[in-house]
């Protein structure tokens, strides 16, 4: 019985060593821990895929001809009154202080009202916020698929007029790197500072 017992303590003193070692040591494993502020569910790679979109030129380009560098990505519509031309404008100033800061890194704007962004809209809006910045659009389903990929949300309001709508959405930045895909998100009250400061950690960390 006595043996039983010391058995017994072993084996919960080693299945509390095991538990530490996951609770503790599994960070370390994260080679962007020291540069996260945010938690997901499910890991970051629980967001973001593969996708296939329009630019604004008209040509169809998958999420691999698109996250050629480090990327800021919003997902909006050009017709939004206030938030996403706010949003797009100072993750435009973050690539801005980037650059000053000798990154290279590109803003994308991804439209969720393909009804009325059609490429060539989505490429005038891109080219007014930020000269290096992508615009982004195509059918429906393919900016479902994006949208569900990042785990975004959208939906059209109810309009009379079928020109004049908007559309209820969520306004995250997404922090995307080349090879890596999505690593963190910034919140509409992240400033420039916030998500340069943020964005340069986490290129400096791949």
């Amino acid at each position: 019985m006595k043996g039983y017992a010391i058995a017994a303590g072993a084996a919960i003193a080693a299945l509390l060593a095991g538990t530490w070692w996951v609770t503790l040591a599994r960070p370390t494993d994260d080679a962007f821990a020291a540069c996260r502020t945010s938690v997901i569910a499910g890991g970051a790679g629980a967001i973001g895929g593969p996708f296939t979109l329009v630019n604004g030129a008209g040509q169809s380009v998958t999420e691999a001809q698109v996250f050629t560098k480090p990327s800021l990505v919003y997902f909006g519509y050009t017709f939004c009154p206030d938030v996403c031309p706010l949003d797009n404008a100072r993750n435009a100033d973050a690539i801005d202080a980037l650059t000053e800061r000798g990154y290279d890194v590109q803003p994308v704007f991804i439209s969720i009202d393909p009804e009325r962004d059609t490429p060539e809209v989505v490429g005038e809006f891109a080219g007014y916020m930020h000269e290096k910045m992508i615009g982004l659009t195509g059918s429906i389903e393919q900016v479902t698929a994006a949208s569900k990929a990042y785990k975004t949300y959208f939906r059209k309001q109810d309009s009379d007029d079928p020109d004049y709508y908007l559309v209820d959405h969520s306004t995250f930045t997404y922090l995307v790197l080349p090879q890596t895909g999505f690593v963190e998100f910034f919140k509409r009250g992240d400033t420039v500072e916030d998500i340069a400061e943020r964005t340069a950690c986490f290129v400096d960390a791949a």
